[in-house]
Formats: structure tokens, C-alpha cells, sequence
């Protein structure tokens, strides 16, 4: 019934068919027959019963995150003023922000929104494997209700189901990531729970089988004759390899070597897993489905490099300091303030069949503007391409190779950043320049304000750096200068505050980040102002939970903040941003929307 013979190829059954079939006749009794062919039961419906289940639920929360996602764009600006408003989007916010350490085991747990959706979908495979019953058949030496644990079947089906959607979920331009705002950064950490469940039900459905062979002690016959076996078996030991691998101690450690070998382990788990298969009932549909959405998610990018970039755009590499290397690309295309390129540079080896993420750290030029504009990467050189293209600028500034772009992506959601009355822009380490665009984004508006004499409220923008580069205030300081000649800016706004905090030097004891009206007159050992841009240096490390809760409890006020930093840094933001949406819910003193941008840089 449910075990296929091996005939005429040692891979596939003959004939070749796109589906097994469905033609079943029960030798059984009446009522065993009936117990046999009950609904969660049925071996010949099972594909139907728990992989378009499976489908359904999948498809259920992405609808969910999609009306979501669509009410908040489509929403009328009158009612983004009603409070009932303000506290439906400060609680999913919330539920965005919070997120909670295991200290016993190094653990950052998934922000509280996340956290509830995997709880969801863990419910949901448990109910599905554990609730139906028997999890074994009652054979007996005469009876016999099939080869094919119950348990072993369903779990076997929840796990192919899981396969396009954890293949789809991490490429970089996908139909989930449109359907739900959420950029494809920010769907990888379900990329690898579906991964997990998937191979948790794969190994569900693997020791069943054992456990009957065993019992009958035909278990090294089945091993040594069928295909099935040996198959499955390989499938998932490439499926643990990736798992393992994508543990985050283990991946940031050999983070080269994953991700070399990430996709020939994929391709050998695909191809096994499809040969173990074998066109059973519906379970080849699975695979075209995951090709076709993988093709047009890859395809895209693709596309989109050759046809709207091209081949003829060149990399420039310049190290302005030590630790960090600005690249430069110039090109005519547009893109927002915190967004990222995927860059491949071609001529360097291994290298130029992967594309690396770089933050944006410029702006486009304006349609009233003259020149092209230029895509600018201030990047920290560590091991692999970034450190041999440092080398290479070490020893010829201003070399430059063939680069194939694709994005930008990301960026912060829904409304501009200017737009906040507060904006605060938190960079640490190699992050900084994240920073930048927003800078020059300000300055711009600000200009472009006083030419018009447009007496619109200007946003106050407080950008806070912790660096251990000493020369990141001078290559910082260039960037701004150089954009504000470029566009013949003269004025520098009053609401513009930049603070550098240098962690490589001892901390002064003035370094506070609270509010002392006679600060502005004091310049203590320790602390410089740099003469015409609004940039103070100070030693030791800023008190980022105190910063970001100082802006947050300016009452009335909408604040929105851009994060970049370490992991350790985010999560006292993303605390601080939580604290101040359950102010908004409890109608408690402080801003009354506060949006929240962050990213992992460590």
C-alpha cells in the first residue's frame, strides 16, 4: 500500500509518474476497514489531510501580517490621530520591540511578537502530530492496516509542506516579503525556525520506521534493499549539518566555511529528499512549487542587476582610516536613507560568485541637482573579501574592479524618518555610517525650508556614534563637508546634534548623557567641538538606555529611531522603545508614537 517496490532503476519506481496512485482496495473487515479509512488515518489522503494543512496555516499568518500590513498603509491620516489608533500600533510595536534574555544559556530569545508566532506554529505541529491516534497500527500476524506508521506518515507530510516556504523565506526578493512589508533580513530568523520544525518532524518521521523494522528484525534487509532508506538517510544528515551550522555560536565562528558550503548542502538535501519521494501521491508538487517560487525569487534580482544597473559599474576603494574602507560607486538610481546594496566584485576569485550586504552611507542627488549620484560604503574590513579588498586599497587608494549591483533593500518602513518630530539615530562600531545618509537628509530639508521659506516645524535630529576608530570623526566630518559643497549647502541646522563617543580612550568624568543646561559652556578634558558641523567627542561609552529614554519621555512629541550596533546595544534600545509603547497604551506622560528602525551590526 504505502511501501513502493524498487524495480528497474535503483533512484525512481518505473513508471515515472508525476503522481502516485490512489487506487486502493481494504482486505480488512467491514469495521477495520472503516477505522483504516478514517479521516486522519488514511494513508492515500494523508497528503491532502496534513501537507495542505500545513500549506493552509502557513498561508493563514502571512494573510494575517498581510491585512496587517496593508490596514497601516491604507489607514486615513485622521484616524492616525485617534488614540485608539496610537495604542493599536504602540501594542504591535511592542510586541515588535520586547524581547527577553535567557542568561542561563547565552540566550537572546526572539522579539515577543515572534516569540508568539513560533509558539503558534509549535502548537500547531504538536496538535497535528500528537492529537491524531494511533500513532502505530495494531498489526498483528494476520491483520494488517498497513506498513506505514500513522505517526511516521503525518509528520513525514507536515515536513515536505514546510519545504517552499522555508526555501523562499530567506531569498532576497520574495512574495512573502511583499505581501507583509517585512524586508528579507528580518524573515531569515523564520527561514531557520521552519527549518527546525522541518527537521524536527523529519526526524519524527524516521524512528517509527525503526522501531517497526526493528520489532519485525528486518531492519538491516530494509537498510540494505531498499532505496527509500539510504535516501532519507542522507537527506537528513545534509539537513542537520545546516540546522547545526545555523546555530548562531557556530555560524559567527566558521561563518566563512557555512556559508561556502550552505548551498551545495542544500542542493544534496533537495536532490535526496526529492529521490526519497519518490512521485508518492502528491508529494513531487511540493518540489515544482518550491523551483517555481525559488526560479522567479532568483531570477528577479537577476533581471533587475543586468538590466536596470548593468555591467559597466566600477568599485573605487579608499581606506580613510584604519579600520574602516570607503567604497565608492557612482550610478544614476535612487534609493532611502538606511536601506543596503548587495554588491558582488567581479575579478576577486571565490568572491565574485557571492554578494555581500553593504549599508547605504549616502544620499541620491536631487532632481534639481547637477552630477551623478554616488553610492557610498563605509565598511569595516574584517576576513574574507572585505579584508583582501582593504589590503588592496592599503597599498593602491582609490583602485577600483567591476561590481554587479543588487537592491537596494530594507530601509525604514512606513513613513520617512523625517517626518518624526525627534529623530535619533543610535550607530556603534562598524554601523556609524549608517548614520549618514540621515545626516545629509537633514541638512537638505533644512536648506531646502529656509530657500522656500517654508515654516514648517524642523525635525531635531541627535545622532549618537560609539567607535573605537580614532580617525572616525575626521573621515565622518569629510563626508559631511564634501555633501554639503556638492550641493552648495551653507547653513547648518540649529536641530542638528552629533555626538562621537571614542570607547578606545578612558572615560572622562563630565561624560554624561543627561541634561545640563550649562554643559554647552564646559569644555572638559575629554570633550572637543569641531569647529562648523555640531559634532562633540567624548571618551568612554555612551549611556545609550538613558539617551534613547530621555527622548522618548519628551511629552507629545512622535520619535523615531534608527539603531545600528551589536546585539548588546539593540537590545537596550529595543527595551527602552518597548517601555515607551506601554506608556502610549497606559495614556502615560512622554512622545506619543515612538517607531523604532534597528539592525544587527556586530
Amino acid at each position: 500500500m504505502d511501501q513502493m517496490e524498487m524495480t528497474g532503476t535503483p533512484w525512481l519506481d518505473q513508471p515515472v509518474m508525476l503522481h502516485s496512485s490512489r487506487a486502493d482496495s481494504c482486505k480488512l473487515s467491514p469495521a477495520q476497514c472503516a477505522y483504516r479509512n478514517s479521516h486522519w488515518r488514511y494513508w492515500y489522503e494523508a497528503d491532502h489531510v496534513y501537507a495542505l494543512s500545513t500549506v493552509y496555516f502557513f498561508i493563514a499568518v502571512i494573510g494575517v501580517c498581510c491585512i496587517g500590513f496593508c490596514g497601516h498603509r491604507l489607514v486615513p491620516a485622521s484616524a492616525r490621530e485617534k488614540s485608539w489608533w496610537r495604542k493599536s500600533v504602540a501594542s504591535i510595536r511592542f510586541l515588535s520591540y520586547r524581547r527577553y534574555d535567557v542568561t542561563a544559556i547565552r540566550w537572546h530569545t526572539p522579539s515577543l511578537g515572534v516569540s508568539v508566532l513560533l509558539a503558534t506554529g509549535a502548537v500547531f505541529f504538536l496538535a497535528m502530530t500528537l492529537g491524531p491516534q494511533p500513532y502505530y497500527w495494531p498489526n498483528t500476524p494476520t491483520v494488517s492496516y498497513g506498513s506505514s506508521p500513522p505517526l511516521a506518515t503525518r509528520t513525514g507530510w507536515m515536513s515536505l509542506a514546510c519545504l517552499p516556504f522555508m526555501i523562499i523565506l530567506p531569498t532576497k526578493a520574495n512574495m512573502i516579503a511583499s505581501l507583509t512589508g517585512v524586508s528579507h533580513e528580518r524573515l531569515i530568523v523564520f527561514h531557520n525556525w521552519v527549518g527546525w520544525a522541518m527537521f524536527v518532524l523529519a526526524l519524527i518521521h524516521t524512528f517509527p520506521f525503526i522501531v517497526v523494522h526493528i520489532g519485525k528484525g528486518d531492519m538491516v534487509t530494509q537498510w540494505n534493499t531498499s532505496v527509500v532508506y539510504w535516501t532519507g538517510v542522507v537527506a537528513l544528515i545534509a539537513q542537520a549539518y545546516l540546522q547545526v551550522f545555523s546555530l548562531r555560536f557556530i555560524r559567527d565562528r566558521f561563518y566563512e566555511f557555512f556559508k561556502a558550503t550552505h548551498y551545495l548542502a542544500a542542493l544534496v538535501f533537495v536532490l535526496f529528499f526529492f529521490i526519497h519521494c519518490d512521485f508518492r501521491l502528491s508529494s513531487w508538487d511540493y518540489f515544482i512549487a518550491t523551483g517555481v517560487l525559488y526560479t522567479l525569487s532568483f531570477l528577479y534580482p537577476q533581471i533587475r542587476t543586468y538590466f536596470e544597473f548593468g555591467l559597466s559599474n566600477h568599485a573605487s576603494f579608499t581606506m580613510v582610516s584604519d579600520l574602516a574602507l570607503k567604497v565608492t560607486i557612482p550610478i544614476d538610481t535612487e534609493w532611502r536613507p538606511g536601506q543596503h546594496m548587495f554588491l558582488r566584485f567581479v575579478h576577486m576569485g571565490i568572491h565574485a560568485f557571492t554578494a555581500h550586504p553593504f549599508t547605504i552611507c549616502s544620499v541620491p542627488v536631487t532632481r534639481d541637482g547637477k552630477g551623478k549620484s554616488k553610492l557610498v560604503f563605509y565598511v569595516h574590513p574584517r576576513g574574507g573579501v572585505t579584508g583582501r579588498l582593504a589590503k588592496a586599497a592599503a597599498q593602491r587608494p582609490g583602485f577600483s574592479v567591476p561590481v554587479l549591483l543588487d537592491g537596494p533593500y530594507g530601509g525604514v518602513q512606513g513613513r520617512p524618518l523625517y517626518t518624526y518630530d525627534h529623530n535619533l539615530i543610535i550607530a556603534c562600531g562598524a554601523g556609524a555610517g549608517l548614520s549618514l545618509p540621515f545626516v545629509m537628509e537633514s541638512l537638505l530639508r533644512s536648506a531646502w525650508q529656509a530657500r522656500t521659506g517654508n515654516k514648517r516645524f524642523t525635525s531635531k535630529i541627535q545622532v549618537v556614534i560609539a567607535t573605537r576608530d580614532p580617525q572616525l570623526v575626521q573621515w565622518y566630518e569629510e563626508a559631511l563637508l564634501e555633501y554639503l559643497e556638492e550641493n552648495g549647502l551653507e547653513m547648518v541646522p540649529d536641530s542638528l546634534e552629533i555626538l562621537v563617543y571614542q570607547t578606545g580612550r578612558p572615560a572622562s568624568k563630565t561624560n554624561s548623557t543627561s541634561k545640563d543646561p550649562e554643559r554647552s559652556n564646559e569644555k572638559p578634558n575629554g570633550e572637543y567641538q569641531v569647529k562648523r558641523l555640531p559634532i562633540s567627542v567624548f571618551s568612554g561609552r555612551p549611556d545609550i538606555t538613558t539617551i534613547v529614554r530621555d527622548a522618548t519621555l519628551q511629552p507629545g512629541l512622535s520619535v523615531g529611531i534608527v539603531a545600528c550596533g551589536p546585539r548588546e546595544v539593540l537590545k537596550l534600545v529595543q527595551d527602552e522603545a518597548a517601555a515607551a509603547q506601554l506608556r502610549v497604551v497606559r495614556s502615560k506622560s512622554g512622545a506619543h508614537e515612538v517607531y523604532l528602525h534597528s539592525e544587527v551590526f556586530s
